[in-house]
């Protein structure tokens, strides 16, 4: 990913920064477009995962839709182009200010995520004369596999409705007035690389449709969710996630019916491996048992190891060519004792000044940075 030229442009630049590297976006969301216009799907870009300005003004002109989990994310989708009619606003905790503020830009859909919620955005759009499209997010019970700080699709999580609440959601929408009823909506969670939980989930989709139209309600849009993966191991040889098998599964084993919409959600493999984290070397420690490089970039830069115990393939630009190796423990400069990116990990023999790049940064890094300590908020630099 980095030639020697990049490395140059990188030495004259204070660390730590983002590194976006905007032709591996751009063939990300190609790819992904592409595979799914093969079966006439919708995409929206789940915002939370990154929502740098650049990054947004791009990914809005492959014409996909935006998914917010925030007013200020609908905000800023709108400020970036993404047309009203394609903006999805999600969550657990919507404030009133920011439903009222969703119901002024007129969005295409509310995903409500509880009982009272639909009784909340009636009242807030009657009070506004106008009718609220809504999607009801079910909570599946689908096991994802994945983290358990990032499953989402569990009776035991906080996010959406359950099935035995849904004669209450039939209840409230017959009682609603200012709501108009779209669809069901799912997520089970993120970094999902086992095609067969997407196939568990077509069959929960399919079930969830039939038990709505039993009830008299006819469904519009089916929202999957997302949660597609991406390899955090070989950014370089699979950079792209696999969009084909991905929507493939969905075209094969959701019950589909004339006139319906399929939508989905994805975040984390249209930006993951279009950023990387680059920082220097402050200080190497070396000691009986183990070895640390401090790098000038923490947890408050990126917090995903420290939080979610994740990997991020971590590299020395400055010592390619070195064939010496040592085991390091590669830290943070962060007064917390959890500021590690990785223990034990095997690299050219280092030095100060040492330039660094921990890849796959591109979700859920800058959008996540802090400025505790007191430290500066980090700054982005793109290839172009």
């Amino acid at each position: 990913m980095f030639n020697t030229n990049t490395i140059n442009r990188f030495q004259q630049l204070d660390t730590p920064f983002y590194y976006y590297d905007l032709d591996a976006l751009r063939k990300t969301l190609e790819a992904c477009r592409t595979a799914a216009s093969k079966y006439g799907f919708h995409v929206h870009y789940a915002m939370k995962a990154n929502f740098n300005p650049k990054v947004l003004d791009i990914i809005q002109s492959y014409g996909f839709g935006a998914d917010c989990v925030s007013g200020n994310e609908v905000k800023a989708a709108i400020e970036h182009g993404f047309g009203k009619d394609k903006v999805v606003f999600a969550g657990v905790g919507k404030s009133d200010r920011e439903i009222n503020l969703a119901l002024d830009a007129d969005i295409f859909c509310f995903n409500v995520e509880s009982v009272q919620e639909l009784y909340i955005i009636n009242d807030l759009a009657k009070a506004k004369y106008k009718t609220a499209s809504v999607a009801i997010r079910i909570n599946p019970n689908v096991d994802a596999h994945t983290h358990h700080f990032i499953t989402t699709g569990l009776d035991e999580n906080k996010f959406g409705i359950n099935t035995w609440q849904l004669p209450d959601v039939i209840k409230a929408l017959k009682e609603c007035p200012n709501l108009k009823f779209l669809g069901i909506h799912f997520h089970i969670g993120s970094q999902i690389t086992d095609m067969e939980v997407y196939k568990n989930l077509c069959t929960r989709i399919n079930e969830m449709q039939d038990w709505f139209n039993d009830h008299g309600f006819e469904i519009k849009v089916l929202n999957t969710g997302g949660g597609l993966g991406v390899d955090y191991y070989n950014p370089d040889t699979n950079g792209i996630s696999d969009f084909e098998s991905y929507f493939k599964v969905f075209s094969q084993f959701l019950n589909v019916k004339p006139g319906q919409e399929v939508h989905f959600e994805l975040g984390r493999a249209l930006v993951a491996q279009s950023a990387s984290l680059i920082s220097r070397v402050l200080y190497v420690k070396n000691g009986l048992k183990k070895n640390f490089l401090v790098l000038d970039a923490g947890m408050t830069e990126l917090i995903r190891p420290m939080l979610y115990q994740a990997y991020h393939l971590i590299e020395n630009l400055s010592q390619t060519e070195s064939e010496e190796t040592v085991h390091y423990d590669v830290v943070g400069p962060i007064c917390e004792s959890t500021d590690c990116f990785q223990k034990d990990v095997e690299l050219p023999q280092s030095h100060r000044g040492d330039l660094f790049a921990i890849r796959t940064a591109g979700a859920y890094g800058e959008v996540m940075a802090s400025g505790y300590n007191l430290r500066d908020i980090v700054g982005s630099v793109y290839s172009e």
